[in-house]
């Protein structure tokens, strides 16, 4: 097993360029099984989330070739219904392939998906939904059985919770469904924005995506055809290398996004006195003499995002005074907390809410990834702490960022990828 060996101290500066969304080109991945034909989607992220989403395409019956960073899948001959828990034990995202089951074949079988450890994250939202649309479900021993024996059917939906996953797998198996759906209080992220635009392009009628009221005019299957499409820029690794340049950057130019789509992390960075110049594809971020402390809480879209609330954090835990964060989304999302208090971070958590005190310094140290966000997080501590960093469970990080190690060394970072018996013998 590799970990990430971060030299703190340097300053940064230089460009980077983000790659298509994790989070959305997944979904995206999942929508081709819904009509048999070659899609062509573009500015695909090398990451090993995008890897597993291939193979369980794969074990649909679909052809997945990768050229660069463009995915070439053939879905003419994706007729199988199940995907085995070897696949989707490893990936939340894979319970997206639902809604492009049952619009395409009228049934799935999707054994129970795991991902980070960030919460429970339960898919309720998800099956009784489906249920309004026609679907009955069986569940046993880790599997859901899902089918529509007398099709899929219009139904006017409201959620309990803007969820941006249930409102993908609605909406995709409301493309087929007979009559108009409408969701209300829909997940208004700019990936389902996304994804409805790929959604429309292979014949779907879809309209008010992006905002809390989605409509669907149900279309035949048999209308729906393959498209081409480029995901949308990665706000979330965005948001990341902005914090990277706020910490320890001077002129740290961040592109390939819409920075509307980053919004309020964009004004909470600066209400912490870090200089941010818009462009029209990207941010230019630099570091101030201070951090001014903060209050910050998640929500959904357009409110703060909870994929930004670690690199946030180690933000706060640097400012001067006491900042308060709030997670509204994941009950779990302060595991990574404990590892950055390894680092001399003065953190104390109580239930949802986290007290950040400012430090004067953080200094490097052994510490684990917990999930994703907060190990990438930890890679942004490492950058300015004192000292050595090590980071291990990159396994994590490798989900949802290309390159991230060599993204940083382009901007003046030292970072390096070591195994972790070397490290340990090097201690």
């Amino acid at each position: 097993m590799q970990i990430i060996k971060v030299e703190g101290g340097h300053t940064l500066s230089g460009e980077v360029y983000v790659e298509g969304a994790k989070n959305s080109v997944l979904k995206l991945m999942a929508a081709t099984i819904m009509a048999p034909g070659v899609y062509r989607i573009s500015r695909v992220p090398n990451i090993s989330d995008v890897a597993v989403m291939s193979n369980v395409l794969r074990e649909l019956g679909a052809q997945v070739d990768r050229i660069d960073h463009q995915l070439i899948i053939d879905t003419s001959n994706a007729d199988g219904y199940s995907t085995p828990y070897e696949l989707v034990k490893k990936m939340r995202a894979s319970i997206a392939v639902l809604g492009p089951l049952l619009a395409r074949h009228g049934k799935a079988r999707v054994s129970m998906p795991g991902g980070c450890q960030i919460g429970e994250r339960k898919l309720d939202l998800h099956f009784l939904s489906l249920e309004h649309l026609g679907t009955n479900f069986e569940f046993e021993h880790g599997v859901v059985k899902a089918s529509a024996p007398n099709g899929l059917h219009a139904a006017s939906i409201y959620l309990d919770f803007a969820s941006v996953g249930a409102t993908e797998n609605i909406m995709m198996a409301a493309v087929v469904a007979k009559g108009t759906t409408i969701i209300d209080n829909a997940a208004r992220e700019p990936e389902i924005v996304d994804l409805a635009n790929f959604l429309n392009k292979m014949g779907a009628k879809i309209t008010g995506a992006g905002s809390p009221v989605i409509t669907i005019e149900g279309v035949s299957q048999e209308s729906l055809h393959a498209t081409d499409h480029e995901t949308v820029g990665d706000r979330i690794e965005a948001g990341t290398f902005v914090v990277a340049g706020a910490l320890c950057g001077d002129k740290v130019k961040v592109r390939g996004f819409k920075p509307e789509h980053l919004g309020l992390a964009l004004q909470k960075i600066r209400q912490m006195g870090v200089s941010i110049e818009y462009l029209e594809d990207g941010v230019i971020v630099s570091k101030p003499e201070h951090l001014n402390a903060i209050d910050i809480q998640t929500l959904p879209y357009p409110g703060f995002p909870t994929d930004m609330q670690a690199q946030l954090m180690v933000m706060t835990s640097l400012a001067q005074g006491n900042s308060i964060i709030t997670e509204n989304v994941f009950e779990n999302r302060f595991m990574f907390a404990g590892e950055l208090i390894r680092m001399g971070a003065n953190i104390r958590v109580d239930g949802h809410h986290a007290i950040s005190q400012g430090v004067t310094k953080l200094s490097g140290a052994p510490v684990a990834s917990t999930d994703l966000r907060g190990g990438a997080a930890l890679v942004l501590a490492g950058l300015v702490a004192d000292g050595t960093t090590m980071i291990s469970g990159i396994e994590h990080i490798n989900r949802g960022y290309e390159d991230f190690v060599g993204k940083l060394n382009q901007l003046g970072a030292k970072l390096s990828l070591v195994e972790q018996e070397a490290a340990l013998d090097e201690e």
